[in-house]
């Protein structure tokens, strides 16, 4: 397949690149407009990024590689990325993605045959207060989570409803 950017994203590139003294810091945001196009950043996107900002291949693969946000194949609508280290752990976080494994029919790291939904098992999101927790598409974090608003969560997805954060947000726990 051959990648193109449109006008629209040039121009938004053009945007990145004047923030910067040098083109090389504009890899990471210019690698945003690439996922954001094309769903993905695997290594024909990222020579594109290369051509478009006149860098290094080897430094444009290097930093979709080193980030675990983009993308480096195709994946799913909508990516869950689940948090298992170890306050996701304690408080379910493995559970949830069990339950999510039987709900989707994939294991971690595949996507459903319909193309839906990809699973993931990742380190720390940040947002260890409110574990169990995971993303959307690196996007919405849903905390707090139980097996049955998993369910509501995977619901309203297959209708292609995103939640809004105070759809499917639980109040914090109070502690004692």
């Amino acid at each position: 397949m051959e990648y193109e950017f449109t006008k629209e994203d040039l121009k938004e590139i053009e945007k990145i690149k004047a923030k910067y003294p040098e083109v090389m810091p504009a890899t990471l945001p210019v690698l945003w407009v690439a996922q954001n196009r094309f769903g993905h950043v695997e290594p024909e996107v990222q020579r594109l990024v290369a051509k478009t900002l006149g860098l290094p291949e080897a430094h444009v693969h290097g930093v979709a590689t080193f980030y675990t946000q983009y993308y480096k194949e195709k994946k799913g609508k909508y990516v869950l990325d689940v948090c298992t280290c170890l306050s996701c752990q304690l408080c379910g976080g493995y559970d949830i993605l069990e339950h999510l494994e039987k709900t989707l029919g994939i294991k971690k790291g595949e996507t459903t045959q319909d193309g839906k939904f990809t699973l993931n098992e990742v380190e720390c999101l940040g947002a260890c207060g409110y574990a169990p927790m995971l993303q959307i598409t690196n996007d919405k974090y849903i905390n707090n989570l139980t097996v049955e608003k998993t369910d509501k969560l995977i619901d309203m997805l297959k209708k292609d409803e995103e939640p809004e954060y105070e759809e499917i947000e639980m109040p914090l726990r109070k502690v004692k």
